[in-house]
């Protein structure tokens, strides 16, 4: 049996999208998730192996590096999807704020990164990879999301770090993407603005999503880099 490819917050969109790929391709998957859906027991009857995982939680993560560790002898792939978005503006204020974004988006790739590094170095295949799912805005700042943009940004120099530290083993990128797929709430008027602000003007999609993880897992000579994802939203 191939080695699997770990995926966190496999709960939807992205996520989910790209474990149910990978299991049609009888690809083993291993995903994390933080709230239980009806899409998550597909996903095991598909035969995924979903562990929860709060990765506000530090004992949490821990916990399941072990049991990665335990369950494995390698991985083929760790892709970083898990995401939260909180705007500056909010209950819990900006000192919680900052610790949270920093939290998922950098401290527990972090800790995944180097616990399961093993895994990855003894991929059956012969090649590894880590792919972080990064945002647009690590690289130009948000007027209203600062402590996510700020954690997006470090989780991108994990990139660059993860790379260096782990060739040739293991290639380690990053995936920037601006707008993959509206939300079913989305009203017309947020739609046109959000369309507006890249050449293409449309939504890049989880079929685009795959495709570009896929290049990555493909190549044998990219890493180490960031890949735009973004409609030529520099551009517009």
């Amino acid at each position: 049996m191939s080695n699997p490819v770990l995926i966190t917050g496999v709960g939807r969109r992205v996520g989910l999208h790209l474990a149910q790929n990978f299991l049609n391709r009888d690809i083993p998957v291993v995903g994390t998730y933080r709230s239980e859906r009806p899409e998550l027991e597909k996903l095991r009857d598909q035969g995924a192996d979903l562990f929860y995982c709060d990765f506000y939680d530090e004992p949490q993560i821990t916990a399941l590096v072990n049991r990665i560790v335990s369950a494995y002898s390698g991985l083929r792939a760790i892709i970083h999807n898990a995401s939260d978005w909180l705007p500056d503006r909010n209950e819990v204020g900006p000192a919680e704020t900052i610790r949270r974004m920093m939290q998922v988006h950098a401290s527990a790739p972090y800790q995944l990164n180097l616990g399961l590094a093993p895994l990855l170095q003894s991929s059956s295949t012969g090649r590894a990879d880590i792919i972080h799912i990064g945002d647009y805005v690590s690289g130009r700042g948000s007027k209203k999301h600062i402590a996510y943009a700020a954690s997006k940004a470090a989780q991108d120099n994990l990139t660059l770090s993860f790379a260096a530290s782990l060739a040739p083993a293991v290639k380690v990128n990053s995936i920037a993407p601006a707008l993959v797929l509206f939300n079913e709430g989305d009203d017309a008027a947020y739609r046109e603005k959000a369309l507006s602000k890249s050449l293409l003007q449309r939504e890049g999609g989880l079929e685009e999503m795959q495709d570009t993880v896929d290049f990555l897992l493909n190549s044998g000579y990219i890493t180490g880099r960031i890949i735009p994802f973004d409609g030529g939203r520099h551009l517009a």
